[in-house]
């Protein structure tokens, strides 16, 4: 794959708006094949970012590989040399059966291949993927700048790739830990805005708040969390890590990540409350609800006493990663299908959870806000049972990698989310979701298969002004075509297309990214 590429596209269909400048910076997998032997999962691919200028009317493209130590390695040795998510390194041939044994006791090698998100800390601009390695990049020539280990800084074995970032460009994450007597369990961290002095954030930064693991040494996979104006909510799902299984079968039997995963059958799915500031874990909120797999939040609010909590869900205890498999994706379309049939029913959910929890009467809904039929009732154990409220639900059609009008509403009562339409995990449309209304909005076209789409708001707009005022860039991949690919701008009011980037030469999947504002440290991070 050429990487370095300088493409002027070709606009047609009108024009751009004179106010959208900037860059559109994307993340993804992009090299799925080393030494001639093919990557497992669609989250091994070697990190490709993605660049898109917009200036002046018209768009470049430019994309590079991340030269983490896992790409380095793997192209200088010609083969996969650190473990990814379904991937497991491959021996080396110039080693016999006893040095490759010895090497097991020199520690597990954590793979710092940053293929899944870019956001900003201070600023600087960093590739993350879910390990304790994030990677700095120039985010004018992409170039790969410092590898940099969380774990100097924090109390954590790896944090989300979609973190919260206040106003001022506080960062806040979440990650699982060491907690008391060797259990498991989870931290919340807090790394400050650019410094004044121009010293480096993540000296700065600090554990805010411990949560407790609902098993000592099976922690919850996390992929994101909520954050309101006072609180956090972490969703504890119970697809689990299973410890034993990462220190040991791994290092011995060449397991992967994939593998150290599980299912807990019994014990549902928790919610749970901290607030903000002062920073503490609410113990005596203990809420549950039924097993669900959760990747990405919507967004989070209080409203009158109550905390709102929509979600991307997918029904039941079976991980959803398990689909994601490359030998699955390739397959014909009716044997997709086939196997979709059998996956996680998706849907997007309107979780309710009330701050007042004492001095109720058991068996009561305390849910009293009239716009939602969410339910939330005192069981005699303390346990408040959470019922949602069905926002978007289809056969096998999931709304996922949502976006907002985050820098408006994150935190906030909010109408409008937007996001990618999975069919039997195959991304063929955007949707736009009337939260209050459950109404929506498609854009679909044939043979084309959109990514993440990401809201850009129009300049100057006010809280007191439409919420959706704004536009929708996605970067969609049409195979076949004579110029395979594109950037789609949406108006974000009605879908309607204003314009298109077409690029002549083949782009891989993105996951995630962000718009960088021209000139400005003002970024509109994707963080949901």
């Amino acid at each position: 794959m050429n990487e370095k590429i300088n493409h002027q596209s070709l606009f047609h269909q009108c024009t751009i708006p004179s106010w959208l400048g900037g860059s559109v910076l994307r993340m993804g997998p992009g090299l799925f094949e080393v030494g001639g032997e093919p990557l497992n999962h669609l989250f091994d691919g070697q990190a490709l970012i993605h660049k898109f200028d917009l200036k002046d009317g018209g768009v470049t493209y430019h994309r590079r590989f991340l030269r983490s130590d896992a790409y380095v390695r793997a192209m200088t040795e010609n083969r996969v040399v650190i473990t990814e998510f379904g991937t497991a390194a491959f021996p080396d041939p110039c080693k016999n059966v006893f040095s490759r044994f010895f090497t097991y006791f020199k520690g597990i090698e954590v793979t710092d291949n940053c293929s899944v998100n870019i956001y900003t800390i201070g600023e600087d601009f960093y590739a993350v993927t879910e390990s304790n390695y994030i990677t700095k990049v120039d985010p004018d020539s992409l170039e790969t700048l410092k590898k940099v280990d969380l774990c100097k800084y924090l109390s954590v074995n790896g944090v989300t790739a979609h973190p919260h970032t206040d106003t001022d460009g506080t960062v806040y994450n979440i990650g699982n830990c060491f907690g008391k007597n060797m259990s498991l369990a989870y931290n919340i961290v807090k790394i400050p805005p650019a410094q004044k002095d121009k010293s480096e954030p993540l000296e700065k930064s600090k554990v805010l708040v411990q949560l407790p693991s609902s098993e000592r040494l099976k922690p919850s996979y996390i992929h994101s969390f909520g954050m309101t104006d006072n609180y956090f909510v972490f969703v504890e799902q119970p697809v689990k890590i299973n410890l034993f299984k990462f220190l040991s079968a791994w290092a011995f039997t060449g397991a992967t990540y994939m593998d150290c995963f599980e299912s807990n059958y019994s014990m549902g799915t928790w919610f749970h409350l901290a607030t903000k500031d002062p920073p503490d874990y609410l113990n005596s909120h203990r809420f549950r609800t039924s097993a669900f797999n959760i990747f990405h939040h919507i967004n989070t609010y209080e409203d009158q006493g109550f905390i709102v909590v929509d979600l991307c869900t997918w029904k039941g205890h079976e991980f959803v990663y398990n689909y994601l498999y490359l030998a699955n994706l390739r397959q014909e379309w009716e044997e997709v299908k086939k196997a979709a049939v059998n996956a996680p029913q998706p849907e997007v959910r309107r979780y309710v959870l009330p701050l007042d929890v004492h001095r109720v009467e058991q068996g009561k809904n305390l849910v009293s806000l009239s716009y939602t039929t969410a339910t939330a009732v005192l069981h005699p154990d303390g346990t408040v049972w959470l019922e949602p409220e069905v926002l978007f639900s289809g056969p096998r059609l999931a709304f996922e990698f949502p976006q907002i009008n985050y820098s408006q509403r994150s935190g906030k009562k909010y109408s409008f989310a937007y996001g990618l339409g999975l069919n039997h995990f195959i991304p063929d449309r955007i949707v736009k979701l009337n939260v209050q209304s459950k109404e929506t909005l498609t854009w679909q076209e044939d043979e084309c298969y959109p990514s993440e789409p990401m809201f850009v708001a129009k300049p100057g707009a006010t809280e007191e002004e439409e919420e959706d005022e704004g536009v929708l860039l996605s970067v969609v991949v049409k195979p076949g075509a004579q110029r395979p690919a594109f950037l789609l701008i949406l108006d974000a009011v009605d879908l309607k297309e204003i314009a298109r980037a077409e690029v002549d030469a083949i782009v891989p999947v993105t996951l995630h990214g962000m718009y960088r504002h021209p000139r400005t440290e003002q970024n509109n991070q994707d963080t949901s």
